[in-house]
């Protein structure tokens, strides 16, 4: 499963970039494949170990906000691994080849 989620905190004086760090420290250490964007998270891994990453990024985040926003995206397709990489090389592989896009 690919999950792309952001996790924010609301109604807080405290830094919201020092909370948003801590759950990206959570995403790294949990040992999922992972891509931290300008907006986004994105994790790869069993749907179970998914959730439980995303339950402990807005536990994390309600210990510091009265308010948390999620947003997320998920990609269930069983029997897929490396997706996080794979979907982006399978696209940059036809922009390197010079083709156009189907029409």
């Amino acid at each position: 499963m690919l999950a792309a989620f952001s996790v924010s905190p609301l109604g807080t004086s405290e830094s919201v970039g020092d909370v948003v760090a801590g759950v990206v420290r959570l995403v790294r250490d949990s040992g999922l494949p992972n891509e931290t964007t300008a907006m986004f998270t994105t994790v790869e891994g069993e749907p179970a170990e998914v959730f439980a990453l995303l339950q402990r990024c807005i536990e994390y985040t309600a210990e510091h906000a009265p308010r948390v926003s999620v947003t997320a995206k998920f990609d269930h397709r069983p029997g897929h691994d490396g997706q996080l990489r794979g979907k982006v090389e399978r696209v940059e592989a036809v922009l390197d080849a010079g083709d156009d896009p189907p029409r």
